[in-house]
């Protein structure tokens, strides 16, 4: 019998190679790295030595918000899959993905929870991230969202969760959604700061969820 596939795990706000090496010695499957407005930005200078710290066999992520083609393409050039949090059309993270994958964010409003597959269906290289909808922001909130409302979209294909995640709730997204990936930022956080037990303990309940 094949034994289960564990979710995958994205950390995300690395601002530093030693960020990096914190998340990949707790077991991260992807790092993320923002180059859109945020507290974690990360200047393009300061790319190269991040994505130098990244070991082979840890996907490496570049956040991007309605920015343009300098940005994707430094990101690119780097090994960088695009992840677009803004609200770019189909066309433009098809044309900045260069023919590659890449993720979508969709956020969704925790009062109505409204799902709109076919325009998400549009985004045709697209893995399909879902975070909270936060007036002002682009990820980030802390805040979670009703993981129920993207069960029946992740039987039928690959869907990351992400908003409000933390090593107290992540088991029980898991064990609601079944997601393929999971997606955290504040929640491996302490006073802005990364904080490895945090994420040890993150990893810990997603590796114990099944």
């Amino acid at each position: 019998m094949t034994a289960a596939r564990r979710t995958r795990v994205k950390f995300c706000g690395m601002t530093s190679a030693a960020d990096v090496s914190l998340a990949v010695d707790a077991g991260a499957d992807a790092v993320g790295v923002i180059v859109a407005e945020s507290a974690r930005r990360v200047a393009l200078p300061d790319l190269p030595a991040i994505a130098a710290a990244i070991p082979p066999y840890v996907s490496r992520i570049g956040v991007l918000a309605d920015q343009g083609r300098a940005e994707a393409e430094a990101l690119r050039a780097l090994g960088f899959t695009l992840q677009f949090s803004g609200d770019e059309s189909p066309e433009t993270c098809e044309a900045l993905a260069g023919g590659s994958s890449y993720v979508k964010v969709f956020h969704l409003d925790p009062s109505t929870l409204t799902l709109e597959p076919e325009r998400y269906a549009a985004f045709r290289g697209a893995l399909w991230m879902f975070d909270t909808n936060a007036p002002g922001k682009r990820g980030g909130s802390g805040r979670a969202f009703d993981w129920t409302a993207v069960t029946n979209l992740a039987r039928d294909r690959r869907v990351v969760v992400s908003g409000g995640l933390t090593p107290e709730n992540v088991a029980d997204c898991i064990r609601a959604v079944k997601p393929y990936a999971v997606d955290v930022r504040s929640g491996i956080e302490t006073d802005g700061q990364k904080d490895p037990a945090k994420m040890r303990a993150f990893i810990e309940a997603v590796t114990n969820a099944g």
